[in-house]
């Protein structure tokens, strides 16, 4: 456990020894899903993971910004006692350690960005995304249903069953994504919306006011890219980041959606060990 300098605690998980791998998970308003990532990892140093601010096993207090956030992992670095760590981030969780790496860039040994969006404004890729996220849907189906429980209030169990309808479609292969979406939903510690909501405004926000590929630009620390070509994310959205960064890699799993190391997991560990 972990306390930030305004008092909240966070659940955090180490395993190993040596340098820090700090990895944050997505969402926002999600838990910790990456003990699968920390497992393929093992042997690259002291992994650990964390609950974000509000979420999973961590308490339950705002305020929900992506600056309190880039906060809170100073405090996890700082609880470990590092001058620098390594960082992976998925999803949302890439853009968290992307903004880290823009406050606090002399604290990034190497930063792993797995699945981000990018830097461009949302809406110039949200459109097809989501043109992309109902057509999967409705190819199982399910459509009306999603569709239902995305327009009223849900309980638990109605939240629970529109995520994994949605989750459904963060993997390549339509035979196995139902069973992956499940087990990403098992146990289920609920969705905490205001977080998501709150914390997608902020970043949408920052993105349309800010020249991220010009503020990028000054991040020293070396970055991985890591896409699935099968990703329904537009990946071009991720375009504009690597094109600016000064030092970067990037690596496109075949046949991988936005989980890549669920489905190629040989490929994602060999491509994060290389570059570590």
């Amino acid at each position: 456990m972990v306390h930030t300098d305004d008092g909240v605690r966070l659940w955090t998980d180490r395993t190993g020894h040596g340098a820090p791998l700090v990895l944050c998970h997505g969402g926002p308003g999600l838990w910790d899903y990456l003990g699968d990532v920390g497992a393929l990892l093992a042997g690259a140093g002291q992994i650990v993971r964390w609950d974000q601010r509000g979420c999973g096993r961590s308490e339950k207090k705002g305020p929900y910004t992506v600056v309190r956030c880039v906060n809170d992992l100073e405090a996890i670095r700082q609880s470990l006692g590092a001058r620098r760590i390594t960082l992976l981030g998925h999803s949302w969780g890439a853009m968290l350690a992307l903004r880290y790496s823009l406050s606090f860039p002399f604290a990034v040994e190497k930063l792993i960005y797995v699945s981000g969006t990018g830097v461009d404004p949302q809406e110039t890729w949200q459109q097809p995304f989501h043109h992309a996220v109902e057509e999967r849907i409705a190819a199982d189906g399910e459509l009306a249903r999603w569709r239902d429980l995305s327009t009223r209030e849900r309980n638990r169990e109605e939240d629970r069953e529109w995520a994994i309808l949605q989750w459904t479609t963060d993997y390549a292969d339509p035979r196995t994504a139902r069973a992956h979406a499940e087990k990403l939903a098992t146990p289920w510690p609920g969705i905490n919306h205001e977080a998501a909501d709150a914390l997608n405004a902020d970043n949408a926000a920052y993105l349309r006011e800010h020249d991220m590929p010009r503020i990028c630009k000054v991040i020293p620390a070396p970055v991985l890219i890591i896409d699935g070509d099968r990703d329904l994310r537009p990946r071009r959205a991720v375009d504009s980041l690597e094109a600016v960064l000064p030092d970067v890699r990037r690596v496109t799993i075949e046949g991988a959606g936005h989980s890549p190391w669920v489905e190629d997991p040989d490929g994602f560990r060999d491509a994060v060990m290389s570059f570590l």
